[in-house]
C-alpha cells in the first residue's frame, strides 16, 4: 500500500507562478487525496488576474487564493494605491504569510528559489526571503502571538532550475531576451516527473488567460509551442530541500 502523499502549501510572487513552477506536483497531490494550498504575494483580488487564479487553483484542487496583496513589483496599478512586494516592511510580509500557514499547517511549504527562478524577478527573491523566515517563525509562539496556534512545517522545498535541467526552456526565455540564472546542479535535491499531470498542469497555466496572449510572459511562449516541445518543458519540476527546523548535530560543538 502507498504511503499517503504530505499536505502541501506553495507561496509564489505573482499569479501564474504556481502553476509554472510547482503545478505538477500541486495536482500529484491533490490527486493522491493530499490537502493542497497556494499563497500568492501580489495583485489585489479586484485585479483582473485574482479570477484566473482562482480558475488556475480549481484546475489543481488547490482550494481558494490566498492573497498577501502587495502590488508587483514592476506594475504598482496590481494592486492600487498597496505598497509593493519588495517594499513592503519585512516583519509585516512575513507576519501575513505566517497566518497562512498557521492557518492551513501544512507538511510541506513550497516556493521561489534564492535566484528568483531563471530571470531573477525581484518579487521572486523577496517571496523566498519571506518565506524562509516565515517558516522558521510559525513554529515559536512567541513571535507573531496573534497569528494562531504554532505549527512546524516538516519540509521546505525551492522549486529551481538546474544548469544542466533547463532544457529547452532556457533558449525559448533567450529567444525574447530574458536572462537565465539556473542553479549548479548539485544544488538540486529532487527532480520529480510530473508527466502524469501535465495536462492539468497546462490548463491550469492557461488559465492565466491575460498572460498566455501576450508574447513574452513564459504562459504565452509556451502557447506558442507544438505540444510535444510544450510537454516536454512542462513534465519535469525541480526543487531544493532546506532545512525548516533545528537539524540534530553534536549536542556540544559546532561541526560543518
Amino acid at each position: 500500500m502507498n504511503q499517503p502523499l504530505p499536505s502541501l502549501m506553495g507561496v509564489f510572487a505573482h499569479p501564474d507562478d504556481e502553476s509554472l513552477l510547482a503545478g505538477g506536483v500541486l495536482a500529484q497531490h491533490h490527486a493522491a487525496g493530499a490537502r493542497t494550498a497556494v499563497v500568492t504575494a501580489t495583485w489585489a483580488p479586484t485585479s483582473h488576474r485574482a479570477p484566473e487564479l482562482s480558475d488556475a487553483l480549481t484546475v489543481l484542487g488547490a482550494g481558494s487564493p490566498r492573497l498577501l496583496g502587495y502590488a508587483d513589483a514592476r506594475n504598482p496599478a496590481s494592486t492600487p494605491g498597496g505598497v509593493r512586494l519588495v517594499d513592503a516592511p519585512l516583519d509585516e510580509a512575513v507576519g501575513r504569510l505566517v497566518a497562512h500557514i498557521r492557518d492551513f499547517r501544512p507538511d510541506i511549504v513550497v516556493g521561489h528559489d534564492a535566484l528568483g527562478q531563471l530571470t531573477g524577478h525581484p518579487d521572486h527573491r523577496r517571496a523566498h526571503q519571506i518565506t524562509l523566515l516565515a517558516v522558521g517563525a510559525a513554529a515559536l509562539p512567541h513571535l507573531y502571538p496573534d497569528a494562531g496556534e504554532p505549527w512546524q512545517p516538516a519540509a521546505l522545498y525551492a522549486a529551481t532550475h538546474s544548469e544542466s535541467g533547463m532544457g529547452r526552456l532556457g533558449p525559448l526565455l533567450q529567444s525574447v531576451g530574458k536572462t537565465l540564472l539556473a542553479v549548479p546542479d548539485a544544488y538540486v535535491t529532487t527532480t520529480v516527473d510530473v508527466s502524469p499531470w501535465a495536462a492539468v498542469k497546462w490548463a491550469a497555466i492557461c488559465a492565466h488567460r491575460s498572460e498566455a496572449a501576450r508574447p513574452r510572459p513564459l504562459p504565452g511562449l509556451l502557447a506558442r509551442l507544438p505540444e510535444p516541445e510544450r510537454d516536454e518543458i512542462i513534465s519535469t519540476e525541480q526543487f531544493t530541500r532546506l532545512s525548516p527546523s533545528p537539524v540534530p548535530g553534536d549536542a556540544h560543538q559546532l561541526v560543518a
